[in-house]
């Protein structure tokens, strides 16, 4: 088993690139645990696979699968979609799964962050995590590419986001909390930053989306389209308790600038109206005590600004709200030469996240 390299992307010359650059593939993980998923995650794994067919119509896609599942997941997905076998804890590869940095000469690497599901013993989601913390060194293994193992440095994929010209933008609400790397200063964890990824400015919003329970991941609350275009969720409803945090967010990005030192255009992404479980999507879930309780009436991190860009195209959340057709006209004007495809994924809501959130895109070097 290949050891992890014992130097940095950024001493190496590797950078992670944006995410509108060339994929050679999307990675997913198959959801099962039928304490975060409701019916046995039956409802979950047939919008997991939609996700995947609609990703499968721009570029190849790998699941990764646990060997109880296999079988399962073979014949619920069309034959074009490669299935493997990778045991996880659970299906956020977003945040388990490598993040791949390139150097421009063709060469491709990737970052193993230390994982502790978003918190560890400290407001973390399930325990244990054993699993999910391999998932980014099997991938590696499986690919063949070499990767830098940050020990003692906890983050997860969806809490940056890169322009892939110097410039990351991420949450203070998720990356200074306590629950990640207490042992750090905010200037140390910059640093990291920097090392594993080549950036050189760090945009900081205050806060993510309310009652995210990753603690505010960016990936939820503002994105890059392109260099110096941010799109920012948004909302007009001052009674909003998301509000004030889209605003501030607003504030900051106004008054800053990126790596090249370009001033931001920030589009608002509308919300959709405040989404909350139901008794029903509730009783559905096995109680378990080393996880994340799901409860009726509890609003969900529902946002747009979840989407995921593919070689040609672009896949979002649908809602069923009356602004999923307004946050697609939106993104297909600021994307035109990508093709907007909108999956309903309310059941990837239930377990936490939603599309960037399952999804981990592997650079075409």
């Amino acid at each position: 088993m290949p050891a992890p390299l014992p130097s940095t992307p950024r001493e190496d010359g590797f950078a992670m690139p944006a995410e509108w650059a060339p994929h050679s593939q999307t990675w997913m993980l198959w959801p099962e645990r039928p304490d975060n998923w409701r019916y046995g995650a039956k409802p979950a794994q047939r919008a997991y696979a939609a996700v995947a067919e609609a990703i499968a119509r721009f570029e190849p896609v790998s699941m990764g699968v646990s060997a109880d599942q296999y079988e399962n997941a073979c014949a619920r997905l069309s034959a074009g979609i490669r299935v493997v076998e990778l045991s996880s804890n659970d299906a956020w590869v977003r945040d388990t799964g490598p993040t791949f940095v390139t150097n421009g000469e063709g060469a491709l690497r990737a970052n193993d962050w230390e994982f502790n599901a978003w918190g560890g013993l400290t407001g973390g989601l399930y325990q244990p995590w054993n699993r999910d913390d391999q998932v980014a060194q099997k991938i590696c293994n499986m690919e063949g590419i070499e990767r830098y193992r940050t020990e003692n440095f906890v983050l997860e994929g969806g809490a940056i986001h890169v322009d892939g010209e110097g410039t990351l933008m991420t949450t203070e609400e998720c990356l200074l909390n306590p629950n990640r790397n207490p042992h750090l200063t905010r200037p140390e964890v910059e640093q990291k930053l920097r090392d594993h990824l080549g950036v050189d400015t760090i945009l900081w919003l205050p806060d993510g989306i309310y009652n995210d329970e990753t603690n505010g991941h960016i990936d939820n609350m503002a994105c890059w389209v392109a260099p110096g275009q941010v799109v920012l969720a948004w909302t007009d409803d001052e009674s909003d308790p998301q509000y004030q945090r889209s605003r501030t967010a607003l504030h900051y990005l106004e008054s800053h600038r990126d790596a090249h030192g370009r001033s931001l255009t920030i589009t608002k992404l509308p919300l959709p109206q405040p989404l909350v479980q139901t008794e029903e999507e509730a009783d559905g879930i096995d109680w378990a005590a080393k996880a994340w309780p799901r409860r009726a009436g509890e609003r969900m991190a529902a946002s747009y600004v979840n989407f995921l860009m593919v070689n040609g195209g672009l896949i979002m959340p649908a809602f069923g709200d009356p602004r999923d057709e307004e946050a697609a006209n939106i993104l297909a004007d600021l994307c035109p030469d990508r093709q907007v495809v909108q999956v309903p994924s309310r059941e990837i809501l239930l377990g936490g996240g939603n599309i960037h959130c399952i999804t981990q895109q592997q650079p075409r070097p």
